[in-house]
């Protein structure tokens, strides 16, 4: 797929992103968790989390909408980008920070973050291919290893609002 193909799938999604995520946040995750994906590939029930994290440069606070999924009780994101030969921002973003936010429908937490290596990552990448089948097609159009993220909750935060 390459870049200039994700890009493309990325500006087609753009306002849905942002219309998922204003929807998410203006609702205080009454709305927006699960999405019905079966018109991209997806899962009807498909569920979606909130990240907060800083940027790395500019020092902003941004709140991106992610799939996840749940294994062995951490939250687990994939950077993948729909498949472009580089890392998604949000990605290089977190791997500078120690901890960032994350909210599952209602309820919001701080959380430290790894990634799994080896068999455990082999496990994780099929189940998270499994809630979300794009990721196949996503992982053979490109040459790098989309990363998986797992996210262990720390302590209980405020819900994410818009203003923040």
């Amino acid at each position: 797929m390459g870049d200039a193909d994700a890009a493309a799938i990325r500006a087609e999604r753009s306002n849905w992103m942002q219309e998922h995520l204003a929807m998410y946040l203006d609702s205080g995750g009454t709305q927006g968790h699960i999405v019905d994906l079966s018109g991209l590939g997806g899962r009807e029930l498909t569920t979606h989390c909130l990240i907060k994290y800083k940027g790395r440069k500019s020092g902003k606070t941004y709140i991106k909408p992610l799939i996840y999924g749940n294994v062995g009780g951490e939250i687990v994101i994939v950077a993948s980008k729909g498949g472009a030969d580089t890392n998604p921002e949000w990605y290089l973003n977190i791997v500078a920070c120690e901890t960032i936010g994350v909210q599952i429908a209602t309820q919001a937490f701080e959380a430290k973050w790894r990634e799994p290596e080896a068999t455990e990552r082999h496990e994780v990448w099929e189940y998270m291919s499994h809630l979300y089948p794009p990721y196949v097609a996503y992982q053979r159009s490109t040459s790098r290893h989309i990363p998986l993220v797992m996210l262990r909750t720390v302590r209980p935060i405020d819900v994410f609002r818009p203003d923040a």
